[in-house]
């Protein structure tokens, strides 16, 4: 059975909400028609640059629909769909796979850290609801050393899984995943693009995208065509930017930095809050060095 086959850039879309902390529904029909113009491969709505988790499951189903609506076909669309509880994140597959997602994505079990055994279980389970699955691997978020190579491959085996958002931040360990099966690699990680997709990787599952999507299409059209000088330019261009959406947690300053490119309000729900005044300065700066102001 042939996998699902996906390359390029993916946007990890931010959730716009309204002054008065409602989602706005119209902003990402918005959105959605703005990443297609600018050639994003496929959007991501409901991960956790989309704030999912202050989302209600009535929000989360209608934001994910929105865009599969609004998508039309013209790019691909992978649901955020992950829990810690095996059973919710089976649910969650279920609805993305309803709602007409190509893909879900499903994170590692978070906080409640099972061992290799139970990882492999988990994602099984949500591998019989039968939509193509984005394992997420990323220990950062969730504790524990995430997912080892052996475990990947393992998971590999099975029929829908067919690529892996791999956010250890190590082209080391994604260099070892490719020594051990042949599972399409995303980088996780916006700076690691250029390095881990020479390795192999097929594109990005991308926070600066969300500002510059033409500029993460284009490297990743660059690198899949061979054509490491145009990589290697937005690479540069885009670096300083990629490192400055962490300068506080994500989506923080990447929300900062569509306000201050006129692109949506600043606006979060708690536990995020508005960017620190003192990092402002900077923000801007990386802005300006990626031609975005």
């Amino acid at each position: 059975m042939a996998k699902f086959q996906l390359a390029g850039s993916y946007v990890a879309l931010i959730t716009p909400f309204t002054d008065d902390d409602q989602v706005d529904y119209a902003k990402i029909e918005e959105l959605v028609d703005w990443h297609v113009a600018e050639g994003t491969n496929g959007i991501l709505p409901c991960g956790t640059t989309g704030e999912s988790p202050t989302l209600s499951d009535e929000e989360t189903r209608k934001v994910i629909e929105t865009v599969v609506k609004k998508a039309a076909g013209r790019c691909q669309v992978i649901g955020g769909g992950g829990s810690n509880c095996t059973a919710k994140a089976v649910k969650a597959a279920q609805m993305c796979k309803d709602l007409g997602c190509d893909v879900v994505l499903s994170v590692i079990p978070y906080y409640n850290k099972p061992t290799q055994d139970g990882l492999y279980a988990h994602f099984e389970a949500v591998s019989k609801v039968g939509i193509p699955i984005m394992l997420y691997n990323i220990p950062g978020r969730c504790g524990g050393g995430g997912m080892t190579s052996a475990t990947i491959a393992k998971l590999w085996e099975l029929p829908t899984v067919c690529c892996i958002k791999e956010a250890t931040g190590s082209v080391d360990f994604a260099s070892e995943i490719r020594s051990v099966c042949d599972i399409q690699i995303f980088s996780g990680d916006d700076s690691l693009v250029v390095p881990l997709m020479s390795i192999g990787g097929k594109g990005v599952v991308s926070v600066v995208a969300n500002l510059c999507p033409r500029k993460v299409a284009d490297l990743c059209k660059a690198m899949n065509s061979n054509d490491l000088p145009t990589a290697q330019r937005l690479h540069a261009e885009l670096y300083k930017l990629c490192k400055a959406m962490f300068c506080e947690t994500n989506p923080i300053p990447c929300k900062a930095a569509g306000a201050m490119m006129g692109k949506w309000k600043q606006n979060f729900r708690l536990p995020m809050t508005k960017l620190r005044a003192e990092n402002e300065a900077p923000l801007k700066a990386a802005l300006a060095a990626a031609g975005l102001l």
